[in-house]
Order: structure tokens, then C-alpha cells, then sequence
């Protein structure tokens, strides 16, 4: 069993393309066999499709064998008004015949983890996370959402609460204002970027809250072989961004290690780190995600990043 990484699952919801059925279990086999048993997932990818894929597959498996997080905060309802065709402009390659609906209040979270259950095919999820409240509004999802999660876990439905989140100032936020158990923070604790070691990091640490790093190769940026083709927070790679991670990749080269292996297990070198989840729909990939993880890395590579300022001394 890997312990230090997950299964986002994001892509098989039909994030910027057509996935087939298929392949999408295919990825979750290949996820399963390589010895992940974490499975992230949200309504708001690809409009439930994930939760039904990644629930069709776990159904087959004993529920005591894996680890099982949604998110709520978004409600999935029918679409009343005109279609367009389909859900593009929010990033996913399904028809729009849903809308989702922003409702942090305790009904509203009820509602959506009884939803994700039944579209998961599951009896309980591990964890449930207020879902980018910093999106649709901060100040009301902290002072309804994350009362509705404490009453949601007081109640013995879920183990866990947490928040997940692009904006390390909202994470600050909800650790600070509420109970949590863990934050799930995207893009912003990489090897390209570390906005979140300064404050949130450190707090999380003293809490005594789990930080699962989240979308560690910035949507692509840090896999892929030709920056310029990638995402950086599901759009356009700013140049210089594109720039920083050759410097990146040359210094990995120069000791010989994959540039994805590097940025897959920089994040854990952080004491307040638990996992980082990763996310695909294609099984090679999955399979060398697996193989990134396990590769050695040699403690001068991450002197010479540092002493080229790539990244930050640790604190």
C-alpha cells in the first residue's frame, strides 16, 4: 500500500476532455494496483460523473480497505433554463444538463453528502470538505459551511472535516475559525511555487491539522514535456512560470531525476505534509506517478534548487 499518495479524481469526471468509461476504470485499476488507497472526489467534477465512476469502481472493493473524500458546499440540480450543450466553460466535457448550486448552510451540506453518497454507491465517505468557498464566498462559507461540517461529524456521518481550497489566505482562514481535521491546498505548496509555507503550513502544524497537497504539478506544468502545451491553474502558463520550471527541469536533469518525480515528492519533505493526490485519467501515467514516488532522490539536488533560489530554505 502507498500511504503517501492519492487518487484525484478530477480527470475522470471529464476534466478538459471526453474520457471513456473505460479508461476511467482503467486508471482506478492501475491506481489500485500500484497500492493507492485514497480517493479524492467532488460533485463538482464533471457534474457527479466522477463520483459515479470512482464509486462504480470502489463498490467492488471492501469499504474498510480504502479511504474516501467529497466535498460539499456546491449543490448538483437539474437545469431548468436554456442548455448551451455543455459544462466547457467550468472545464469539463459533459453535457450541461445540471447547474451547480452554491448552499453552505447545514441543509445544504446535508443534502449534498446524501447526494454524493447515493451517486457514489457508498454508505459513508472518510472525510468531507468545504468545497472553494473562496469562490462563491468566503465569509458566508465559514460562518455556515464549516458549522454544518462540525455537525455533520458530531453526528458520526463523516471521520473527518477540512477545507479544500486554491487560496492559502481562505485555508489561514478556516483553520483558524473552525475545528478542522485537514486542509487540501491546490497548487500553491509545489516545487514551482510555495506561497502556503509561510503562514499555513506552520499554523496547520501547531493544530495538529493534516495538509494533503493537492494539484502538486500545477495542472500539468511540472509533467508534462512541453510546458508551453500545459495548464497552470486549469488555464494559460504565464511565461515566466513556463521559464522557472525549465530552470527546474535542467537542475533535475543535471543529477538525473524526472523533473514529475521531483515535484511528486517535494511536498512531503514538510513535516505538516500527510499526502499529496494527483490526478489522471490515463493509466501510464498513473503507473509512473507510482514510479515517481518511489524514486530515490538524491539530498543534493534539493541543495542546489535552493541554493538557486528555486526553493526556499526550509523553515
Amino acid at each position: 500500500m502507498i500511504e503517501r499518495l492519492g487518487f484525484g479524481a478530477a480527470p475522470i469526471g471529464n476534466l478538459y476532455r471526453e474520457v471513456s468509461d473505460d479508461d476511467a476504470r482503467a486508471v482506478l485499476a492501475e491506481a489500485w494496483a500500484a497500492g493507492v488507497r485514497s480517493f479524492d472526489t467532488a460533485p463538482h467534477y464533471g457534474l457527479g460523473l466522477s463520483e459515479r465512476r470512482l464509486g462504480a469502481f470502489l463498490r467492488e472493493r471492501p469499504r474498510d480497505a480504502y479511504r474516501l473524500s467529497t466535498k460539499a458546499g456546491r449543490l448538483i440540480v437539474p437545469h431548468t433554463g436554456r442548455r448551451a450543450g455543455t459544462d466547457e466553460a467550468n472545464g469539463f466535457a459533459v453535457p450541461d444538463d445540471h447547474v451547480r448550486l452554491w448552499d453552505p448552510s447545514l441543509a445544504g451540506i446535508r443534502r449534498s453528502l446524501d447526494d454524493s453518497l447515493e451517486r457514489l454507491g457508498v454508505d459513508r465517505v472518510d472525510t468531507l470538505f468545504l468545497h472553494d468557498p473562496d469562490v462563491h464566498g468566503l465569509d458566508e462559507g465559514l460562518r455556515l459551511g464549516l458549522p454544518a461540517l462540525a455537525r455533520l461529524r458530531e453526528a458520526g456521518l463523516v471521520d473527518e472535516i477540512g477545507i479544500g481550497v486554491n487560496s492559502v489566505a481562505a485555508a489561514v482562514r478556516a483553520v483558524r475559525a473552525g475545528d478542522l481535521d485537514v486542509v487540501m491546498i491546490a497548487g500553491r505548496y509545489t516545487l514551482l511555487e510555495q506561497p502556503a509555507a509561510e503562514e499555513l503550513l506552520p499554523l496547520c502544524a501547531r493544530r495538529g491539522v493534516r495538509v494533503l497537497a493537492v494539484a502538486v504539478f500545477n495542472s500539468g506544468l511540472l509533467a508534462s514535456d512541453n510546458p508551453t502545451t500545459a495548464h497552470y491553474d486549469y488555464g494559460a502558463v504565464p511565461p515566466e512560470l513556463a521559464a522557472r520550471t525549465e530552470r527546474l527541469r535542467e537542475v533535475c536533469t543535471r543529477f538525473g531525476v524526472a523533473l514529475p518525480a521531483a515535484a511528486l515528492q517535494y511536498p512531503l519533505l514538510h513535516p505538516a505534509v500527510d499526502q499529496v493526490f494527483v490526478g489522471t485519467a490515463r493509466a501510464d501515467e498513473m503507473r509512473a506517478n507510482a514510479a515517481h514516488l518511489a524514486t530515490t532522490i538524491p539530498g543534493e539536488l534539493w541543495t542546489a534548487l535552493r541554493e538557486e533560489r528555486l526553493i526556499p530554505e526550509p523553515s
